[in-house]
């Protein structure tokens, strides 16, 4: 079956090119971010257990499908205003490429699938999942458009994910130690954001986000200096005060990689104008890349080998 009226030599050519622009519509490059369910796996030193690893992919790819659903939700609320954007113009959605109608069926499938199989999975992780993607729902319509309380929103969704990760396994040795850190990396980057949006926009920036009229450069240039400080201090206490690492200590030499990646991460917004999106950065900076690979790494080592 294809659209009345339509040839089937352009439909086969349609249906491709619309399937492509839903998937780019969802964002795949944003799906890094839900890695951080792995992150109760990994600390938990559950990583090479077959049961557990499958339960937290299963989780993952059920992040990444609700996710998506809440990506093509944002971009239906927030379309006129993208069609103003220098850079999310270009989006599915906003270019035409994606019809509404479709985008808006996409998007209800996709969350209601989320859910169902998330509780299949676990009850706590549906329940959290559900929290994930709803608050999602209230940031894209209301939160997002008050200072401050949009950055933190934006923090939560990291901690939610953390707490999905949780929710899929039996821990043991998970220190809460990791939601601080979590929080205060996420704030981080969420300012950073903002801050790379603001000098993007520049003297039009309000008219495409409201919530800028709430930040000044040097408003935001404070809180960064805050919290990277901060969360530097948090993981440093994290290494030798958690109970669940090693007795010797070693998860402290993991610290300068936590420093240089912060030092990188300002580097980029302040000199290189950079940040509008940290999981872009994330893969396309090589220095910031491989100080993430090379802390993942270590910390790997250290725990699976250090005891």
């Amino acid at each position: 079956m294809h659209p009345p009226g339509l040839p089937t030599q352009e439909v086969a050519v349609i249906m491709p090119g619309m399937m492509k622009a839903l998937l780019q519509a969802m964002r795949p490059k944003q799906w890094i971010k839900n890695g951080i369910i792995f992150a109760a796996l990994v600390f938990d030193q559950q990583l090479f257990q077959p049961q557990p690893f499958m339960k937290t992919l299963a989780g993952f790819l059920l992040l990444c499908l609700g996710a998506g659903a809440v990506y093509l939700m944002n971009d239906l609320a927030d379309l006129e205003q993208d069609r103003q954007h220098p850079r999310k113009r270009s989006r599915p959605i906003a270019s035409g490429r994606l019809p509404k109608n479709v985008a808006a069926v996409a998007a209800v499938v996709f969350f209601l699938l989320a859910t169902l199989l998330g509780f299949s999975l676990a009850t706590s992780f549906g329940v959290i999942l559900l929290g994930y993607m709803v608050l999602n729902l209230f940031y894209s319509l209301f939160l997002k458009h008050y200072a401050i309380i949009d950055v933190l929103t934006l923090a939560s969704f990291f901690v939610l994910r953390v707490g999905a990760g949780v929710a899929l396994i039996t821990v043991q040795r998970f220190s809460p130690w990791m939601y601080v850190c979590v929080t205060l990396l996420a704030l981080f980057m969420g300012l950073g954001k903002r801050r790379a949006e603001m000098i993007l926009l520049a003297e039009n920036a309000n008219a495409h986000r409201r919530v800028l009229e709430g930040y000044t450069v040097s408003f935001v240039d404070q809180l960064l200096a805050i919290v990277s400080s901060t969360t530097i201090v948090a993981y440093s206490l994290y290494t030798f005060s958690a109970e669940n690492l090693p007795a010797n200590h070693a998860m402290m030499l993991t610290i300068p990689f936590v420093i240089y990646g912060i030092f990188r991460y300002l580097y980029l917004i302040h000199v290189e104008g950079a940040g509008g999106a940290p999981e872009e950065l994330a893969l396309t900076d090589r220095p910031l890349m491989l100080t993430v690979l090379l802390w993942g790494a270590s910390v790997v080592a250290i725990l699976y080998l250090g005891r």
